[in-house]
Parts: structure tokens; C-alpha cells; sequence
């Protein structure tokens, strides 16, 4: 039988006639002319595919963040600096000269800054109004990881320089920014390196611009009717006020501004201007917590420069970046009042005041008002309230 030749003929099932192939075996794969086996042929192996290592991937990475966080820093910087710049305008020379120098660097030398708040807007009730609506002076002090708010009561008594005895918010009035610092050096000893003022008339386009405060609220309150929200003098003669459950509550602009500044709670008589301070460093914490909150430091490169359109500061971005470096560091907060006793529609500073401003500068162990005291000087540390 000749080599490859099948052994039988099928002749149904479909299959074709002729050889089936066999396989060579391996030695026969491939031979010369004089039929001997030629040299095998191999076949050529396959390079394996480069793959990317985990290294690389992580490096790519890592350097792709690192220039996303470059230009977020960049931007953020940009707007923050240039909302700072148009702060600084604002600022006259007069004010500047009446603030003393700061020795050192915020992150590392204790300093005063005032913050003044004006009821000025354009509403007709407070056309012309330049009363400052709050004076508080916020002290850092980055050795002691301590930050200490030290309120004053707008009807506190005092000596105005050039002016004689009056309320301590008249000074805004009299002689703005410049005389309300000498006003505050005069009265607490202080040196008062830095100033901010803010304008109510556009504070709730800042909390708005940040999303919002949230604040606890310890207790339910309704105002007396102030700033009615209503258009036409029969609907607000039938308004009862702004209310505020207690309870912690996120409050939007216009309603942390109207929280900050009641005076008069309708469900407890015992309310009055002191616990008006204490709310409004309430707001006033709650700011800072909002600006340095993820969502708001991510907003920065697109919002930075709005968060300054209510303010008029000496504080360069500079300054400002430490000042909030020593707020998260800060472990204590301390929450104080200057005050008296109410008599004559003023409020007679007490003597208790000079011990309160040993407690702001650290000398001191905080001390709360003394029972029964309505505006009694005293503090209180973390969360608490004087007088609230």
C-alpha cells in the first residue's frame, strides 16, 4: 500500500475519495534532496505585551494630581488676593494710622484684631445710620492654641475721646473707624493691631455666597418686629416677628443676619444685648468654620474675591492665611463680654471688666458673669454663652 493511501474506500457519509492526510512525524517535517531530515523550522515565539507597571500608573498619578493642586492653589490664591486688594482700598489712611503696628507674625505673637459690624443699608429706617451695630475684639494667641471673642456692649458708657461720656457705638458715628479704635484702645488697654469692618447691608450676600451657617440655637425665640419682611404696612402690622426653633439649624443668609442682631426675645423677657453678643459670635464662629470648610476651599479659585466684597481691612492675604492656620490650630475658645449695670438707658461698665480683660490676655482663669447680672463682664469657655 502506497505511504498515505487510506486502507479502505468509503463511498458514503459524505467523505471524498483520495489519501487522508497524515502527519509527518517529526523527523520527516522537512528533508533535502538526498533525503535526509533538513534543520527544523522553529517557530519564532511571540513578544509578550509591555503592559504599564503599577508604579508608573501610580506615578502618572500622583504627578497628575499634584498639577490639578498646583492650579487650584494658584486660582484660589489669585481671587483671594485680589478680593483682599479691593478690601485694602477701601481702608483710609486715617484708619491705618490709628492701628498699632504689629511686632512679629500672626502664627506666632498674640494679636488683636476689632471687628466692627454697621447697621448702615438701604433701608429706610437706617438711611444715614453709620452706629456700629457690634464692636468685638478677637484675640489670637498662637502659643497657647487659645482664641478668645471679647464682645462689647453697644450701650456700654464710655469716654469717647474728644467727645466726652457716651454710648460705646456712638463712636463709629462721631468719627468712624479711627476714633472707634482709640474708643477700644482707651477702654479695654488693649493695642489693637488690625481692624475689620463688616456691612450688614451685604453680610447675607457673604453667608449666601458660603452656603450658609449652621448654628445651635438654645432656645425658641421671636423677635420684636424689625426689618418685616413684608411689603405693605398691613401685613407686617399682622406679623409677630422672626421666629428661630431650638435646635441646631442651617439659616441662610438673610435670617443669620436677623439671629445675629435681635435684641428682644418675645418668649423670654430676660433677653437683652448681651445675649445679642453672644449670637452673634455665634455667627461669627460659624463664618469661620464655613470658610474653612472643604466645599468652600474648593469653590475658592471661583468665589474668593466675592468673600471680600463686605469687608474694608488692613489684613493682606498674607495675614489672612495665618490668621486662619492659628483658627485650626486653635484647641480653646473663649467667650467673653465687657458689661455692667444697666441704669439711664446706658450700661454702667462694673468693676468685674478688668478682670475679664486678665482672662482674654491669658492671666486670668475664665469666669462666668455673676449671678443674677443681666450685662455683668464675664467668660465662658467653648460652646457657652454669656448671657445666653
Amino acid at each position: 500500500m502506497a505511504r498515505g493511501d487510506k486502507p479502505y474506500r468509503v463511498y458514503r457519509g459524505g467523505r471524498v475519495k483520495g489519501k487522508v492526510p497524515i502527519g509527518r512525524p517529526p523527523s520527516e517535517e522537512r528533508r533535502g534532496p538526498d533525503g535526509r531530515p533538513g534543520p527544523s523550522r522553529k517557530r519564532r515565539a511571540r513578544a509578550p505585551r509591555r503592559r504599564r507597571s503599577w508604579g508608573r500608573r501610580l506615578l502618572l498619578a500622583f504627578v497628575l494630581v499634584l498639577v490639578l493642586l498646583t492650579v487650584w492653589a494658584v486660582a484660589s490664591y489669585l481671587a483671594v488676593a485680589g478680593g483682599v486688594e479691593s478690601a485694602n482700598d477701601r481702608l483710609n489712611r486715617r484708619t491705618k494710622a490709628a492701628l498699632v503696628p504689629q511686632q512679629g507674625l500672626l502664627l506666632s505673637r498674640a494679636t488683636n484684631i476689632l471687628l466692627v459690624g454697621t447697621d448702615s443699608s438701604g433701608t429706610r429706617a437706617r438711611a444715614g445710620n453709620r452706629h456700629s451695630d457690634s464692636l468685638l475684639v478677637l484675640r489670637t494667641d498662637p502659643k497657647r492654641h487659645r482664641l478668645a471673642y471679647l464682645s462689647i456692649l453697644r450701650d456700654l458708657r464710655v469716654e469717647i475721646p474728644g467727645f466726652g461720656t457716651n454710648k460705646v457705638n456712638a463712636a463709629f458715628q462721631f468719627g468712624g473707624a479711627p476714633l472707634a479704635i482709640r474708643t477700644v484702645r482707651q477702654l479695654t488697654g488693649l493695642p489693637i493691631h488690625h481692624i475689620v469692618v463688616v456691612n450688614f447691608a451685604s453680610f447675607r450676600e457673604l453667608i449666601d455666597e458660603l452656603g450658609g451657617v449652621t448654628v445651635d440655637i438654645p432656645k425658641p425665640i421671636t423677635s420684636n418686629r424689625f426689618d418685616c419682611p413684608f411689603a405693605t404696612q398691613a401685613q407686617c402690622a399682622r406679623w409677630p416677628g422672626w421666629h428661630f426653633d431650638k435646635g441646631r439649624q442651617h439659616l441662610d443668609g438673610r435670617r443669620a443676619l436677623v439671629y445675629s442682631r435681635i435684641r428682644k426675645n418675645q418668649l423670654d423677657p430676660s433677653e437683652s444685648d448681651a445675649t445679642r453678643a453672644a449670637r452673634q459670635q455665634q455667627v461669627l464662629e460659624a463664618i469661620a468654620g464655613r470658610l474653612m470648610s472643604p466645599r468652600t476651599l474648593a469653590r475658592l479659585p471661583f468665589v474668593g474675591g466675592d468673600l471680600f466684597a463686605p469687608i474694608t481691612t488692613d489684613l493682606t492675604t498674607g495675614e489672612f492665611m495665618q490668621l486662619g492656620w492659628v483658627r485650626f490650630r486653635a484647641g480653646r475658645t473663649l467667650h467673653c463680654r465687657l458689661g455692667g449695670d444697666s441704669f439711664g438707658g446706658y450700661i454702667l461698665p462694673d468693676e468685674e471688666r478688668f478682670v475679664v480683660l486678665q482672662m482674654v490676655q491669658g492671666r486670668a482663669a475664665p469666669q462666668p458673669p455673676r449671678p443674677g447680672a443681666l450685662y455683668g463682664s464675664g467668660c465662658l469657655t467653648g460652646g457657652g454663652l454669656p448671657g445666653g
